[in-house]
C-alpha cells in the first residue's frame, strides 16, 4: 500500500471541454491541517492514500480533509478492513463510497460499506444500480472537507464510467486512462461503440494540465489493457508523450486499433458484474477447517514443487504465492461448484479465500490442512524433455497466451492455454502418450498439469525454466498484418 498526502491549492473546479460527438518526488505530510498563506492562495493538508492490489492489479483510494474528519474511498475492494484502519490512523471519516463504474474484474467493497457503516454509494444512474445509490453526474463537484471532487463523464470502458479530479493537482482515471494504455472497450457494449466513446473521454482528460498526477484504477498485472505500466502513477503530460493509447490523432484510428480485443476475458465477469450491480453484498463468512474435503472440488493453493510431491486426488494446483492467483483460479474453477481449498496452514487458506471472494467466489465450503495426499506429479528437467521430445516418447503442450507463443515456441508442441485446459480437458491431446506442459517459469505448467491430471490424462509440468530457456532454440511466428 502507497501512502501519500499532499499540500494543494483550493481555486475551484476544473472546466474541461465537451468532446466532440460525445454523448454525454512526493512528501509525506503529518496526520493534521493547517492553513497557510502564500500569494493570497489558501493551502491546506489533503490526506491522500493509494491501495494497490498486485495480485489483480487493482488500486483504490482514499482521499480527504484531516481538518474536517471527513474522507470519500473511491473504488474500494471487498476487503473493506484496510480502508476502515487508514481512515481510523488518520482520524477521518468515510462518508462516501465513489464508483467509477461497475466493475468487472473484482468485487467492490462498496455493500459492505453501505450495511456496516452506513456510508452511501455513489455512481452514475447508466450504471442501473439494484442497490440504492446517490447518482453521479458530469460536471458535479463533492466535497469532502474543503477536498473538492469533480465528477468526469469518461463513458467507452462502460457506459457510466466516470473519473474523479481531486483539487488541481490530481485525476483519478479509473478504468479510461491507464499508464501506458487505455481501458479495453469490450466488456460492456460492443467493442467498436465503446472504443469510440473511450477515444472521446481520452481526448477530455488529456485537456488536463500536463503536471496533473494521473491515478489509474488498474496497474500492469491487471487484464484491462495490455501495455500497461508497472508505475502507479504517472502525470497528464507524460501520458501524453509516452501513452501508446493517445498515439492514434483521429476516431476511427484508435477504434481500428483498440476494437480487436484479443486479452482474454475471465469466466468470472459475469458474476462479479452481477454481484457489484445487485443488491448489497455483506462480509463473508467465517472460513472453516475440515477434516475431509468431501465430494467438493479441491483447489490446492499450496507451491506447485509441493502440490507435485503429494496432493488429494483430483485437486487443481494455484498456488497463492504465485502471481495473479484469483484469476488464475478463476480460469480454472466454477462458481457454482463447491470448493474447498487445501493450503498448508490457515495463513496461506486466508490468503488464498480472500483472493477468490475478490473475484466472485463469495460461498466457500472451508479449508484443509491435514489430508492424505498420496498421489504425485513427475515434474519435468528441460534437458530430460529435450530427450524425450527427440525420441517422440511425449507430448508437449505449451500452455501460455498466444502472443507469448508467437515469440517463440518449442517446435512440435501443441499450443492450448491453461484457461482452456479445464473445459477442454483429454479433447486435444494425445492421450497414448504422457503430456509435458510448460509456460515460462513453471506456475501455468503446475496448473495446467494437475488440471490434466484431474481429467485422467497422464501429464508432467515442467517446474524449472520454460520456453524461453530451451535449449535447442525456438521458433518465432509471424501473423498476417503484423
Amino acid at each position: 500500500m502507497l501512502e501519500e498526502s499532499q499540500l494543494e491549492p483550493s481555486r475551484g473546479p476544473i472546466e474541461l471541454g465537451e468532446p466532440d460527438g460525445a454523448s454525454g518526488s512526493r512528501r509525506l505530510w503529518p496526520n493534521a491541517s493547517r492553513n497557510l498563506a502564500s500569494s493570497g492562495v489558501s493551502f491546506s493538508f489533503v490526506l491522500f492514500r493509494q491501495f494497490v492490489d498486485d495480485d489483480l492489479g487493482c488500486a483504490s483510494y482514499l482521499i480527504g480533509d484531516p481538518a474536517t474528519g471527513e474522507a470519500f474511498v473511491v473504488d474500494p475492494a471487498y476487503a473493506i478492513e484496510q480502508y476502515v484502519e487508514a481512515a481510523r490512523d488518520e482520524a477521518v471519516r468515510i462518508v462516501r463510497v465513489l464508483e467509477t463504474h461497475t466493475h468487472a474484474d473484482h468485487v467492490s467493497g462498496h455493500g459492505r460499506f453501505a450495511l456496516e457503516h452506513a456510508v452511501p454509494v455513489s455512481i452514475h444512474p447508466l450504471a442501473e444500480p439494484e442497490f440504492p445509490f446517490e447518482p453521479l453526474e458530469d460536471g458535479q463537484e463533492l466535497d469532502a472537507g474543503s477536498v473538492s471532487v469533480q465528477v468526469v463523464h469518461t463513458p467507452g470502458h462502460r457506459p457510466e464510467h466516470c473519473a474523479f479530479v481531486v483539487g488541481e493537482d490530481l485525476v483519478l482515471t479509473g478504468d479510461s486512462l491507464f499508464i501506458g494504455d487505455a481501458a479495453r472497450p469490450d466488456l460492456a457494449i460492443e467493442a467498436r461503440e465503446g472504443a469510440e466513446g473511450l477515444f472521446h473521454s481520452l481526448q477530455r482528460l488529456v485537456q488536463l494540465p500536463d503536471v496533473y498526477r494521473v491515478y489509474p484504477g488498474h496497474v500492469a498485472g491487471s487484464l484491462c489493457g495490455a501495455a500497461m505500466s508497472p508505475a502507479h502513477s504517472s502525470t497528464v503530460g507524460e501520458e501524453k508523450r509516452t501513452n501508446v493509447a493517445l498515439e492514434h490523432g483521429d476516431v476511427q484510428a484508435f477504434v481500428n486499433a483498440t476494437a480487436s480485443v484479443s486479452t482474454p476475458r475471465p469466466p468470472t465477469t459475469a458474476l462479479v458484474v452481477a454481484i457489484n450491480k445487485g443488491p448489497f453484498v455483506g462480509a463473508p463468512a467465517a472460513l472453516v477447517e475440515l477434516e475431509t474435503p468431501g465430494d467438493a472440488t479441491i483447489l490446492d493453493v499450496r507451491p506447485a514443487v509441493v502440490h507435485a510431491g503429494g496432493h488429494v486426488h483430483g485437486a487443481f494446483n494455484v498456488p497463492v504465492s504465485g502471481s495473479s492467483f484469483a484469476t488464475r483460479a478463476g480460469f480454472v474453477l466454477d462458481p457454482d461448484e463447491r470448493i474447498v481449498i487445501h493450503a498448508t496452514d490457515v495463513g496461506e487458506a486466508g490468503r488464498a479465500a480472500s483472493g477468490l471472494r475478490a473475484v466472485g467466489f463469495l460461498e466457500l465450503a472451508g479449508y484443509v490442512t491435514a489430508v492424505p495426499a498420496t498421489e504425485r506429479l513427475e515434474p519435468v528437467e528441460l534437458d530430460e524433455l529435450e530427450r524425450l521430445l527427440a525420441e517422440g516418447s511425449v507430448q508437449v503442450v505449451d500452455v501460455r497466451e498466444k502472443s507469448e507463443r508467437d515469440e517463440g515456441y518449442i517446435p512440435g508442441s501443441l499450443h492450448m492455454p491453461f484457461r482452456l485446459l479445464r473445459e477442454l480437458g483429454a479433447d486435444g491431446v494425445d492421450t497414448d502418450r504422457p503430456v509435458v506442459t510448460i509456460c515460462e517459469s513453471g506456475m501455468r505448467a503446475s496448473i495446467a498439469a494437475s488440471v490434466l491430471t484431474a481429467a485422467g490424462v497422464e501429464a508432467r509440468p515442467v517446474l524449472r525454466g520454460g520456453v524461453n530457456d530451451w535449449p535447442a532454440g525456438t521458433v518465432s511466428f509471424r501473423r498476417c498484418g503484423t
